[in-house]
Order: structure tokens, then sequence, then C-alpha cells
């Protein structure tokens, strides 16, 4: 079994569906020949010719509408946002065209796309670059909006989003693509979308995180592991739809929960899963539900940004509120 860095299963996961199916198209600036500005698509226009792997204008308006027209034509397109900070360019598309699709038609037409776009702040990207924009996503009905932590996760969560017949926002935090290596099948493999994973069992205190995030509180459960604290990691990996049942199950295991996201508190998902825990299993709980997130303020310039996000110093801090209320 091959050890991946998460944009290399990124590749793999394109490879494969591409191999698959031959109405999977992948597209967006410099995703072609120079195979994209994190190298995600690299060697695929050489493997799949410029019908299926080519280069759009730098107009993210222009992505998106291609994309519609070609998913009602009975294609599966894969458009590439260059960054997600530039996705407001494309909402038009995004929330009021593929995410109604299958309303606005009764259920006789769907939007088979997966808009890949990285994001995500630690690697000092120009200002726009790096904005955590997952909750705007996640607050428009007839979307699905996965953020994988792992490389293992990404492939196999790339590939159940190519398949999906509805529209699907596939964010790749930018820190996570070369950070660390796993194992990765070479064979093809699927996650289900909408399935939380339990990175780390614990009884204490259930840490609920997603994308970079996942690792700071990988690392913060095994600080408090020293302290004699046994920590619970739950991963969403989809933040739309979100998995209550395993959310839910290991707060009534613990009795204690927290959110971490890199998002500003205002911002993400967080406060919709603290709602969840206290709507569904406040009865459980035997301390208040805390957050760790970046501050209610615009991303900082990339001098400051190791202040500005949190880490896992801050989610120990934190976690030890939760612990000892």
């Amino acid at each position: 079994m091959a050890q991946l860095t998460m944009i290399q299963a990124i590749t793999e996961a394109l490879k494969t569906e591409m191999k698959n199916d031959e109405n999977v198209l992948v597209f967006g600036e410099d995703v072609g020949n120079n195979g994209g500005v994190f190298r995600a698509t690299e060697g695929l226009q050489k493997e799949f010719g410029e019908d299926r792997v080519f280069d759009t204008p730098l107009a993210e308006s222009g992505i998106g509408g291609l994309a519609i027209g070609l998913a009602l034509q009975g294609y599966r397109p894969v458009p590439e946002i260059q960054f997600f900070g530039f996705v407001f360019e494309v909402m038009d598309s995004i929330s009021g065209q593929m995410a109604r699709m299958r309303f606005r038609s009764g259920g006789s037409l769907n939007s088979p796309v997966t808009i890949r776009s990285p994001f995500g702040g630690g690697v000092h990207t120009p200002e726009m670059h790096a904005d955590s924009l997952e909750g705007l996503m996640a607050a428009q009905p007839g979307l699905k909006v996965v953020i994988p932590s792992t490389p293992y996760d990404a492939k196999g969560l790339l590939i159940s989003a190519i398949r999906d017949n509805d529209p699907v926002i596939f964010l790749e935090h930018m820190k996570l693509y070369r950070s660390f290596r796993q194992e990765v099948p070479e064979e093809e493999y699927t996650i289900p979308l909408g399935k939380a994973d339990v990175k780390r069992e614990g009884k204490d205190l259930t840490i609920i995180a997603y994308g970079a995030m996942v690792q700071e509180s990988m690392k913060a459960a095994e600080e408090l592991e020293k302290e004699n604290y046994s920590v619970e990691v739950v991963d969403l990996r989809t933040i739309q739809p979100l998995d209550i049942e395993t959310i839910i199950a290991s707060v009534e295991k613990t009795g204690r929960a927290m959110v971490v996201q890199e998002a500003q508190k205002q911002a993400g998902i967080a406060a919709s899963v603290v709602a969840e825990i206290t709507d569904r299993a406040i009865l459980t709980l035997e301390a208040p539900v805390l957050r760790v997130t970046a501050p209610d303020s615009v991303f900082p310039f990339s001098q400051a940004e190791q202040v500005w996000l949190p880490n896992s110093k801050d989610i120990v801090e934190t976690a030890k509120k939760v612990l000892t209320f």
C-alpha cells in the first residue's frame, strides 16, 4: 500500500473516476498542462486529453455556468475554483442554480457537479486565498460540503463526491496537502458522504473538528492524555449534512463536548453543531459545550496568521475548562 500525501490521494481519486467514467471532466484555471497551482491535476491532461482536462479563462462565474450546462447534458463536471476565497464570483451558479436543480425540476434533472477548491491558513498565502467560507456553503440547501483531514479520507470521499448525483463542495485545506503521508489503497474505494469518523476513542471528553483542526485536536488529545484525560476526537468529514448520530453517540458516552474550527466564531459550522448537541443531548452533559475558533475578524496578513489561527495549545486550554467544570 502506497504512502501518499493528500494532494497525491486527490490526484489518484480524479484519475480513478476519469478511467471509470468518460463523462467525468476536469477544468479550471491552470489545471491542464500546468497541473493546477498545487499540482492536484498533474498528468491528467496528458493521460486523458485536452477534451476532458482543460484550462478555462480566469472567470469563476464562467466556470460555474459551464459546469451547470455540462451537468444537464449528462456529464459529471469536476471544476476547480483555484482558491475558495474567490467563490463569491460563482455563488449564483452554485446557490441559485446547482443547489436548486433537483427541486426546481421536480426531480427530473440533477446537478452532479463536484467543485474542488483549496482553502485554509498556515501557509502564508496572499489576502483572500485562505478564508474559511465553508459555513456559507453549508447554509445553502441542496449542497453537500465535504472537508477531508487525511489522505485516505480524501481519496475515498472525492470518489464518492464525483459519483453523487447532486452538487458537492469539496474543500481541501492547503496546510494538509503535503504535511504528512498515510497508507492509501491503490484500488478504488469509497467513503460515504455524510458520515463522520471517530479518529480517536476516549471517555472523558468529545472534541468535534474538521479539516486541519482534526490534526490539531489529535495533538491536543495526546497532550491531555499525559494528564490522564481520555479524549475522543470526532472528524466530521462532511459538514453538510452533519452525521448527528455519531456526534450524539460520542457526547452521550463522554458527557462533555467541545467543537473546534479554523473559521471565525461567527462563521463555520461550530455553532450549528453545538445547537444540535444541546437540542438532543443536553441532559447527558456535565459541562457547557465550548468552542475553539479564530477571532471574529478578517483573516490577517500572513505575518500575523500564526497568532490568529487556533492551535493545539488553544484546544488544550479550552478542554481543561470543560473537563474541570
